[in-house]
């Protein structure tokens, strides 16, 4: 079905070997964690490109690699090809890792401040601004803290509850090649850009370029809107595209090639 070049195979099935023996405990220790995390190591860096949350996940990136990566291989070469493929992955890596540092930042300054000011107000704030989704189930505590502020019980309870909320959003892993196959994609349109696609949910062709500028518009869009609800590491798919354009427009303005 595919004409896999070596370096693209290699690739898928390093990932999917490495998908079947995935568990938690794989995925905590190397999946990408936020530089404010305590499980933060530099090796995930690398090795977050390597994991996959579920087979959903896995197959759309698999089949993003095997259906641009193999011209992006004949056309530079095995080696040039692989270090553009990590170099976006890292790009991925250290632009979301950048995003995650100030959200996550802002999320521990809003925690210190509810810990020196513990009131029901001040609760609900929380709640509203770092996790809105929470809301509903802990509607009864809410009101009840409204009714006794100043209850020493609900007041530690809230404070444990804003402490878990934060030791779950630093400590929670990306994994996923997604940024190196977004730099893929945009590499694909940078070379090719008028080469005409066939998408599954789109039965008429599609210029090349046209696709990667939907999808980079679609992934800052969601990106900047924080689409947090589906899971998606948004900043990393911008950076791995941002740091494919960079590359070959930096080998473009170079006379000489050392690969």
């Amino acid at each position: 079905m595919f004409a896999l070049t070596p370096v693209v195979r290699a690739l898928l099935v390093i990932n999917v070997l490495v998908f079947f023996v995935t568990n938690e405990n794989i995925i905590q220790q190397f999946g990408l964690h936020s530089f404010l995390s305590d499980e933060f190591n530099p090796i995930q860096l690398l090795t977050h490109m390597f994991l996959h949350g579920g087979l959903s996940h896995i197959f759309s990136n698999m089949i993003g690699l095997a259906v641009f990566g193999p011209m992006l291989e004949r056309y530079w070469g095995p080696k040039r090809f692989t270090f553009f493929y990590f170099f976006c992955g890292f790009g991925a890596a250290l632009l979301f890792s950048g995003v995650n540092y100030f959200e996550i930042r802002d999320v521990y300054e809003a925690v210190r401040d509810y810990r020196a000011n513990p009131t029901p107000d001040a609760f609900l704030a929380f709640i509203d601004n770092q996790a809105p989704s929470l809301y509903d189930r802990i509607i009864t505590l809410v009101e009840q803290f409204q009714r006794n502020p100043g209850d020493p019980t609900t007041q530690e309870y809230t404070l444990k509850l804003v402490n878990r909320i934060y030791a779950d959003q630093v400590n929670e892993p990306m994994v996923g090649a997604s940024g190196a196959i977004f730099g893929v994609i945009m590499g694909f349109g940078l070379l090719f850009p008028n080469t005409e696609l066939f998408l599954l949910f789109l039965p008429i062709p599609i210029k090349a370029k046209y696709l990667v500028i939907f999808y980079g518009a679609y992934e800052v869009y969601s990106g900047v809107y924080r689409a947090q609800a589906d899971n998606v590491a948004h900043f990393a798919h911008i950076g791995g595209m941002l740091f494919a354009f960079i590359l070959i427009k930096y080998w473009g303005s170079q006379r000489k090639t050392f690969y």
